[in-house]
């Protein structure tokens, strides 16, 4: 007895261990939602490209575009233009879109339209990039303030992180005349960029410039120069301007490289406009969405993979165990006794379509007239499988009947009592007139009632929409449900209404 115990409580806690270890994957990892009406952001970008075409000459437009890697989720991209051939390609790591025209004359405009979003984006690759350069070569005045500015840097460096840090922050410092010396006057972002690309590649450090757009309400922008390294193991990015390191979570980076963004041949005046905006979705849709439009699998594995169909009937069905546990609490803890275990669930599936109070009234009313009934069938000694053919065929011909009256009466919802379960309408009739027979009218009435109790808020659990989405999304947690279950199975305490029941013995 005692070795049962034990394996009894090691089950329990492995399916509450397992079933709260899945849900947690599911939230704190895979970052799916708790809650139906969480939402997450999603960014519209629109660059606007502008150019004066060139009359009787060819238009070749070649702009860069993100890269669309792990971090950000593309859920739409659009490329709008008029009488316009579009190609995408690659080069160097980059995505460069190409619009061509035989002709074109006069002003011109060109859309790249981006919707993405950075939620479930899915596991990080192996970061991957070159960890040694070439020394740019320098003479003269130059290669004297570089190898003077490479000193410090050196002695105030431990690393390759700390190495490029110290080496912004000293280009950075415009009182220095060797620094002033290199910059030849142009303290620019893009020219303390090159400077600092000289010092990094003298000590073989290589160094990329990375281009960038910040994902704000701030409708306009443009985008801004950061610059990163590879140190073995992960790509480092630094601001050339204040050196802080850390790309910020609102970066997206959007080519890399030296060359500009827009390249325009056969035409002239040419410009790139940004335009973001920020919007809001469900974080569940959105889910499903990225694993529509990407190879992520958040969902893939989960309820949300069936088709639409299946799904409304599953969410159905997984409450069902929520009801059995309602029922399961009502009689080994409460001690309401009840027309067995799943007549009650199976009540309050037919709530669902009648409505909780409507349907009360349909199944007193059912139920009375079929006691009725089979409280006459009695009296005709009839045995047990014909009786019950009756019964069934009464319960048929009186729901009929209430359809039939409450659509004269326009009464839509009695429309709905074709959908209770007439087997178990029937079931009930007759394990209700057995109760009657062997254990008088009432205790046959305190079972009724206690099943429509039971029926009832079984019926209030398994509709509350925050708890059905929960279950669906997270069915992990019915292991925990079985476990609570498997310790209500050894329970041999008093009921509650034991209690009362056995109040008089606390007295004496």
């Amino acid at each position: 007895m005692r070795a049962l115990t034990l394996h009894l409580k090691i089950l329990i806690l492995l399916l509450v261990a397992l079933g709260v270890g899945i849900t947690a994957y599911q939230i704190f990892v895979l970052g799916i939602p708790v809650t139906a009406d969480e939402t997450d952001d999603l960014w519209n970008i629109d660059a606007k490209v502008e150019f004066v075409a060139s009359p009787r000459e060819p238009v070749k437009v070649q702009m860069f575009v993100p890269p669309l890697n792990q971090e950000f989720v593309s859920l739409n991209e659009s490329f709008i233009s008029n009488n316009y051939g579009v190609s995408i390609n690659r080069v160097d790591g980059n995505r460069r879109v190409t619009w061509s025209a035989r002709r074109a004359s006069g002003r011109q405009t060109l859309y790249y339209r981006l919707v993405l979003t950075k939620r479930y984006s899915g596991e990080q690759t192996k970061a991957e990039g070159p960890i040694f350069r070439d020394s740019i070569p320098l003479e003269g005045p130059e290669k004297i303030a570089a190898e003077a500015l490479l000193s410090p840097i050196r002695q105030h460096s431990a690393d390759v992180e700390t190495f490029i840090s110290e080496a912004i922050k000293r280009v950075n410092n415009a009182n220095d005349d060797n620094v002033r010396l290199l910059l030849g006057g142009d303290a620019s972002i893009a020219n303390r960029a090159r400077v600092i690309e000289i010092l990094l590649s003298i000590a073989h450090v290589p160094m990329e410039r990375v281009h960038t757009i910040q994902l704000t309400d701030e409708q306009i922008q443009t985008p801004e120069l950061w610059l990163r390294s590879f140190n073995g193991d992960r790509w480092l990015y630094f601001n050339p301007a204040n050196g802080d390191q850390g790309l910020p979570a609102d970066r997206l980076v959007w080519w890399t490289g030296d060359e500009p963004l827009l390249a325009v041949e056969g035409g002239k005046d040419a410009r790139v406009e940004f335009t973001l905006s920020n919007s809001e979705m469900n974080a569940i849709r959105l889910a499903q969405l990225t694993d529509e439009n990407t190879e992520a699998d958040f969902l893939e594995y989960s309820l949300y993979g069936l088709p639409l169909s299946t799904q409304q009937t599953y969410q159905i069905m997984i409450m069902i165990p929520i009801g059995v546990l309602v029922i399961l609490i009502l009689r080994n803890l409460v001690g309401i006794q009840t027309l067995g275990t799943f007549t009650p669930v199976l009540i309050a599936l037919a709530f669902r379509e009648t409505q909780l109070g409507f349907g009360i009234v349909l199944f007193t009313v059912i139920t009375a007239l079929g006691l009725s009934l089979r409280s006459y069938l009695e009296h005709l000694k009839l045995q047990m499988l014909p009786r019950l053919s009756v019964v069934l065929t009464f319960v048929v011909v009186l729901i009929a009947v209430i359809s039939l009256f409450s659509h004269k009466l326009g009464l839509e919802r009695g429309l709905s009592v074709a959908l209770f379960p007439m087997v178990i309408l029937t079931m009930t009739i007759e394990r209700l007139s057995i109760t009657w027979e062997e254990r008088g009218g009432g205790h046959a009435f305190k079972v009724a009632v206690g099943t429509i109790i039971a029926a009832s808020l079984a019926h209030v659990l398994m509709n509350i929409p925050e708890l059905v989405y929960f279950i669906f999304t997270f069915p992990s947690v019915l292991l925990i449900l079985v476990g609570f279950m498997l310790a209500m199975g050894r329970y041999r305490g008093y009921r509650l209404t034991e209690l009362f029941r056995f109040k008089a013995f606390l007295k004496d």
